[in-house]
């Protein structure tokens, strides 16, 4: 019997290395019941470059719930402005094994819109 914590983990594990042949700045994006999270992860090292999530304090008290598509879209527009603030214009998108659907795929469209390639 498969766990799917276990399966997600196994596409995740593929996907990140896959992007780190690719040696490219990664968005990495985590996916809570009630928050969403995503940082910027340089290519070369590991180290984290910029973060954003519906648990900081500016984004909080315009969403009222932290677990919807609005407040995702939000997330990505502010991760896109801080990617642009850094010179970053292209990333490869991890999505961590979770389905592009959703909260996820509303990140990513928003990150899009606001000027990151990917």
């Amino acid at each position: 019997m498969s766990n799917p914590i276990k399966s997600r983990l196994r596409r995740a594990r593929r996907t990140r290395a896959k992007i780190a042949e690719l040696k490219a700045v990664r968005l990495a994006v985590h996916r809570s019941n009630c928050h969403i999270y995503v940082q910027l992860i340089d290519g070369a090292g590991g180290r984290v470059l910029a973060s954003a999530s519906t648990l900081e304090p500016d984004l909080r008290k315009d969403l009222p719930n932290g677990g919807t598509v609005a407040a995702a879209a939000a997330v990505g527009k502010r991760v896109a402005e801080k990617a642009r603030d850094l010179g970053i214009e292209t990333v490869a998108f991890d999505r961590s094994g979770f389905k592009y659907h959703g909260r996820v795929k509303a990140l990513a469209e928003a990150a899009r819109e606001h000027g990151l390639k990917f």
